[in-house]
């Protein structure tokens, strides 16, 4: 536990209710003002981090793709399984890693010998060229990118049995060649259920396929919903028993668990009108993460399930709340059953500790107790609430004050932005979830702001589906809506001086945010940017905004294309030349669009590197970041 005495466990718990509808909840003072500053580089390692004890949990893999193929660890060479090529890829991860899928290959638990995977063909996919400067000459190499409204990949579930070496296809006809499956689970020996979604990702059947020869036995459940339907796991059985759990956000407007049974019975399970994540099914007992108790916190909670033949005759005990403290605990299961909890609320760097199955502790990985920032100087944190644009939602944000903050005197401000789908920025974590940059740009004499807004997650179906159709929307109102309450509330912030900063989702809010609002924003340094949602994924992109040619008031509204001409302020693009997310023609397009305009901008490609930086690179882009704040605002 933590030991008294330590002056940096007792936040300023405060509740106070500031102008605009503004609530700060807590604060941390700031202390050791004379302590270091620390370098841009160390704000980018773990130097100042709590210490955290990462799980080490292997299972040995005896199934593998390599080179498209699927293969088998037999102990001595590799036994070649299925064969790939030509655009075939068998046994990697499909759809680009959307709704859930992490993987391609799915061993049967029962049966050591049957094994579904993934069959992909990617052979009508459009290809991208990213150029490889580190050869002689250079030279290209080429991915497949489904682009929006293009042509996409062609995904089958097949079911291979090594002890014939026979490959079955499950039979679905469902939606057309191009729709999309996930959620492989197998039920036994005999049945593998599939979740088929839509191109459209508007519809979705939870199907039944029978693993020997790979008929359909019927349908188990559907969902439809005119935004989008988007399965994020498969369903778990119960060991033995027809019945399973099954998450979904489309029926009570929160992701919520069900119990359901192969005959279709779709039964609440566990309903608190807050998001939840499944995490373990052991015994009679499931186990799951809540925000029932604020969407700021992360509880794990179990309740049991007296079995029956069908999920209608089955007894549903009451939730046990199994973590105390108030804060975010992040938990994840072992395979024999104990689970790991790395916890922090925004005073405490918090612990890493394993518990059994019924909360007692086993054992203390890393108690954090004393503050990663004591030997710095340490500035004012602030995390509170602030409605939403249109009233409905409270928003939580972090404020990092400047160094030395004397409200007699004038700051410059940067808001750091995401704001994007399966984001949360701001949470009851050590300090608000903060990223030591921003802590490092505090020190250096900026005010920092960061805020969640609709269309992040864990906040309920209707508060991150408000982006449908127009991206980039609801999160500017909300942004701006945030940004208005503090400044109402900051008389020392220069409004002159107001910056912006994101990547990736973040980097196209960047942009927008400049472009939309050139009398606030006077710097922005974008990352990654999606610059028109027409060049990004299918998967992705068509959930959140359909097609150009189904919805082309949305992508004419939110493409920045077409904002070119309202970069007033100054504007550095960073983008690495191989990124394979947002590929290059984003960022070169707009540059290009900017010099037909006359419109001046700065921009730094990282050759060698993809969406996200690493090593170098990334100490290098934070310099550059930090050094353009530096001399422009």
């Amino acid at each position: 536990m933590f030991k008294k005495g330590l002056t940096f466990l007792i936040p300023a718990l405060c509740a106070l209710c500031l102008d605009a509808g503004a609530q700060a909840l807590y604060s941390v003072p700031e202390s050791n003002p004379d302590g270091r500053v620390m370098t841009i580089r160390d704000s980018q390692t773990s130097k100042f981090r709590p210490g955290q004890e990462k799980h080490e949990w292997q299972v040995p893999e005896r199934f593998f793709s390599e080179g498209g193929s699927l293969w088998m660890d037999t102990g001595a060479a590799p036994a070649l399984l299925v064969r790939g090529g030509d655009g075939i890829v068998c046994g990697e991860t499909v759809s680009r890693n959307e709704f859930g899928i992490d993987g391609g290959i799915f061993p049967c638990p029962s049966d050591s010998c049957l094994v579904a995977f993934y069959r992909k063909d990617e052979s009508a996919v459009t290809e991208f060229p990213l150029l490889d400067i580190t050869t002689r000459t250079g030279s290209l190499h080429s991915i497949r990118y489904p682009m929006n409204g293009m042509t996409s990949e062609r995904v089958d579930v097949c079911v291979l049995d090594t002890r014939t070496g026979g490959v079955v296809t499950l039979r679905c006809d469902d939606f057309g060649p191009d729709r999309y499956m996930a959620g492989v689970s197998w039920m036994g020996t005999e049945e593998i259920l599939v979740q088929v979604l839509d191109r459209s990702q508007h519809h979705l059947r939870l199907n039944r396929y029978r693993a020997s020869d790979g008929r359909s036995l019927g349908t188990v459940l559907t969902e439809d919903n005119d935004a989008w339907v988007e399965p994020r796991c498969g369903v778990t059985f119960f060991e033995g028993s027809p019945l399973f759990v099954y998450t979904t956000d489309n029926r009570d407007g929160y992701s919520s668990l069900y119990l359901c049974d192969t005959l279709g019975t779709v039964r609440p399970l566990v309903c608190p009108g807050a998001d939840v994540h499944l995490q373990a099914v052991i015994g009679d007992f499931v186990y799951y993460t809540s925000a029932e108790v604020s969407p700021v916190e992360n509880h794990l909670f179990k309740l049991q399930v007296t079995r029956r033949k069908s999920a209608a005759k089955a007894r549903i005990g009451k939730p046990v709340r199994l973590t105390a403290e108030r804060g975010w605990h992040a938990v994840t299961f072992a395979p024999d059953g104990y689970w790991r909890d790395t916890f922090s609320n925004f005073e405490t760097p918090g612990w890493t500790r394993d518990f059994d199955t019924d909360g007692k502790m086993i054992r203390s990985l890393a108690e954090n107790d004393s503050d990663p920032l004591a030997s710095c100087a340490r500035c004012e944190v602030e995390f509170g609430t602030v409605p939403s644009a249109d009233g409905l939602f409270d928003n939580y944000y972090r404020f990092i004050k400047p160094l030395g903050y004397d409200p007699a005197k004038s700051y410059p401000l940067i808001v750091y932005v995401y704001g994007g789908p399966h984001s949360q920025m701001v949470k009851d974590s050590w300090l608000g979830g903060i990223r030591m940059w921003e802590m490092a740009m505090a020190q250096r004499g900026y005010a920092v702001y960061v805020q969640d807004n609709r269309g992040t997650s864990n906040r309920g179906a209707a508060f991150e589906k408000a982006i449908n159709r127009q991206c980039g929307q609801a999160e500017m109102q909300d942004q701006m809506a945030g940004l208005q309450a503090l400044l109402d509330r900051t008389p020392w912030i220069d409004r002159g001086r107001i910056g912006v900063h994101g990547w990736s989702y973040g980097g196209f809010m960047t942009i927008s945010l400049l472009t939309n609002y050139p009398s606030i924003f006077k710097v922005a340094v974008a990352g990654g940017p999606v610059i028109d949602w027409r060049w990004y994924e299918i998967m992705y992109g068509e959930r959140y905004m359909d097609t150009y040619e189904t919805n082309h008031e949305g992508f004419e509204l939110t493409s920045l294309m077409n904002r070119t001409s309202d970069v007033k302020g100054k504007l550095l693009i960073c983008q690495g030349a191989i990124d394979e997310t947002v590929v290059w023609q984003h960022s070169l397009n707009f540059v290009q669009k900017c010099i037909e305009e006359g419109v001046q901008l700065d921009y730094f490609p990282y050759p060698c590197d993809k969406h996200n930086m690493r090593g170098k690179a990334r100490f290098h882009l934070y310099e550059k970041i930090t050094d353009y704040f530096i001399n422009n605002l």
